[in-house]
């Protein structure tokens, strides 16, 4: 049997009108930074075409490294749809939790929530 390799997951969840794309560089550039060398690096994020999942999604890419999208089914759930999949998100677990939120963004301060009751360590960048 192979064992699996040991994983840095690490969640994105940010607002879909975020811009700054330099901030999530850094934000992603230093946590891969500080992933041990015998560990995959998976970048989690709610699958936003906008905003913070977008840049996010673009870094990895570039990157190389394990994408894990989680898409709202907004056709079967409506507006539930949103808070279910941040829910998904977080019940995968990660190992940091990075929020980029403008204009208190309800989706991601929900999922930072979330994330804090689970106990992911949370790092959150604000814009108005």
């Amino acid at each position: 049997m192979t064992e699996q390799p040991a994983t840095r997951r690490i969640l994105v969840t940010g607002s879909r009108n975020w811009t700054d794309i330099g901030t999530i560089r850094r934000a992603l550039d230093e946590a891969y930074a500080f992933t041990p060398a015998d560990h995959e690096f998976v970048l989690a994020h709610g699958g936003c075409p906008t905003g913070a999942d977008a840049i996010a999604h673009a870094w990895a890419d570039r990157t190389g490294v394990t994408i894990d999208i989680f898409i709202a089914d907004w056709a079967n759930h409506g507006k539930a749809a949103g808070p279910r999949r941040n829910a998904r998100m977080v019940a995968e677990g990660a190992d940091l939790c990075l929020s980029f939120i403008r204009n208190g963004s309800r989706g991601a301060s929900h999922t930072v929530a979330l994330a804090r009751r689970a106990g992911i360590p949370v790092r959150t960048w604000t814009s108005p």
